[in-house]
């Protein structure tokens, strides 16, 4: 068995690259599906808090399914297609980088739309 046949995976295998990555990528999906809800409804049933709040979130998840995806990514052995969680690991990396610039961006507006006065929320 040549070296590429002992390192590529089973197709039914969760090894922890594979789990790792799909980890790190779910908790980006949730992190850039939070912070567009809070982008699309700031100001929702509970106030202005819900898009900060969403926010906080995304810019939360973003950033730890980025680091969880650079961490597969450099472990890997192989390349793509190897069972190893390399594919899956920079999709973690991209969806967490729309995460983090997305929960940004939520945060900026809802900073902008804050009552300045402490009013009733």
């Amino acid at each position: 068995m040549d070296s590429a046949g002992a390192l590529a995976a089973s197709i039914y295998t969760m090894s922890a690259g594979r789990l790792g990555a799909t980890t790190a990528a779910v908790l980006g999906l949730i992190g850039a599906v939070v912070a567009g809800l809070a982008l699309t409804r700031p100001t929702g049933r509970f106030g202005i808090e819900k898009g900060r709040w969403g926010a906080i979130v995304a810019l939360s998840a973003g950033p730890v399914a980025m680091a969880l995806g650079g961490l597969v990514t450099a472990t890997s052995e192989g390349g793509l297609g190897t069972g190893n969680g390399l594919g899956g690991a920079i999709v973690a990396l991209v969806v967490g980088l729309i995460a983090t610039a997305l929960g940004g961006l939520a945060l900026t507006r809802s900073r902008r739309t804050a009552p300045a006065h402490g009013g009733p929320r």
